[in-house]
């Protein structure tokens, strides 16, 4: 199972903050083939808001609301369930100074089929 997970700032971190090196938490992980991708994001006074309204494309730049809790990195996590990226997540750092956001990548009903056909596939291939 692939999870994006969100690293979130917060007003409330805990009372024992974690300044601890959070390459302890990306190295193991990255080893493993767990982390597949993760990044700090630029401030969000740095972001574009892109809409199109009336057929004309409209852009702001900086923040378009406001918020006390930011967006400040993300990871992408494949993992044999959601327990698993729990418990990866709950060692992040951020995990005691913000917050993290796991969220599901969707699982189109007709990408399993392709999947399995492409296993087998190769699979044949390699007989």
């Amino acid at each position: 199972m692939k999870y994006m997970m969100f690293v979130v700032t917060s007003l409330e971190p805990d009372t024992e903050v974690d300044d601890s090196d959070v390459d302890l938490w990306v190295d193991p992980l990255d080893a493993s083939g767990k982390r597949i991708i993760g990044e700090v994001l630029a401030p969000q006074a740095d972001s574009t808001v892109v809409k199109v309204r009336g057929g004309k494309v409209l852009t702001t730049r900086g923040p378009f609301v406001e918020t006390a809790e930011v967006i400040c990195g993300f990871d992408i996590l494949e993992v044999d369930s959601l327990d698993e990226a729990i418990e990866i997540a709950s060692r992040h750092p951020m995990a005691r100074n913000g917050q993290l956001e796991l969220r599901p990548f969707m699982v189109w009903p007709d990408a399993e089929a392709t999947a399995d056909a492409a296993a087998a596939a190769e699979a044949t291939a390699q007989a």
